[in-house]
């Protein structure tokens, strides 16, 4: 059977998340949904990171297989014609190997995460920024992001349910930058790892907010990494602000 490469933008708010479940909307199923249209039959597509309700995607990639050798624009558009009206796009496909898959074949994910600065509520973003309703001090932010780049036991920033087999990851980089988006400044992190654990990364923001707001100070980011404890953790933020940017490969297969 062909195998082909999906890469996928979504808006994560109508779904409980990428992964499939019984009765509720997701992601997988609206992809394997509009592929039953064009070829009937159960079908199981694989993404690349499984992101959690109300977290977006720029560029989520995942694998499908098909009986039919399509041309692989041609599969895309008809995949985006049956996803309609769901807030999920297929920006491109690309036939890959039969032993390529979008999981295991990564060895890097990237993630975004938009922090809004302003008081006035967002409109224009809602839904799609975390608010603040003060200006957070970058440089004590930049400051105690700088703890956490490398290899460590990330049991601090680990949900309690995560399922990872160890809390030991390494991450590659962590870089904070402010911008003037369109509702107003925002902080963007950007995050790069082979794998996360699951809610490292608001988890992470979540901290590192408080460390803006002069509420922590840098080192404590390093405490609290040190102390392997949940309960050191700060907040967790909501999901809304987080997107899935991307997926690396030894080969790009959309190159």
């Amino acid at each position: 059977m062909p195998r082909y490469a999906l890469r996928i933008e979504y808006h994560g708010g109508p779904f409980v998340g990428w992964q499939r479940q019984a009765d509720q909307s997701s992601v997988q199923g609206a992809l394997e949904e509009a592929l039953a249209k064009l070829e009937p039959g159960p079908h199981t597509i694989a993404g690349a990171g499984r992101t959690d309700a109300g977290v977006h995607a720029l560029g989520q990639v995942a694998h499908c297989d098909t009986a039919k050798d399509w041309d692989p624009f041609r599969l895309s558009q008809a995949l985006n014609h049956h996803l309609k009206p769901a807030p999920v796009a297929v920006l491109s496909a690309a036939r890959v190997a039969q032993d390529w898959h979008a999981r295991f074949s990564a060895v890097e994910r990237r993630y975004l995460f938009r922090l809004l600065m302003r008081r006035a509520p967002a409109t224009i973003d809602a839904g799609l920024v975390w608010q603040v309703p003060r200006e957070l001090d970058l440089e004590a932010v930049r400051a105690g992001a700088a703890h956490l780049v490398g290899r460590h036991d990330f049991t601090t920033f680990r949900s309690s349910i995560c399922q990872a087999k160890s809390p030991v990851k390494t991450l590659d980089a962590l870089s904070v930058e402010r911008v003037e988006g369109a509702s107003g400044p925002e902080l963007r992190f950007d995050l790069r790892a082979r794998s996360f654990l699951h809610n490292q990364v608001r988890s992470i923001v979540g901290t590192l907010e408080r460390v803006g707001a002069g509420a922590w100070a840098p080192e404590d980011v390093k405490a609290a990494l040190d102390a392997r404890d949940r309960a050191a953790c700060g907040p967790v933020c909501p999901p809304h602000g987080l997107y899935l940017a991307g997926a690396g490969y030894p080969e790009d297969p959309f190159a």
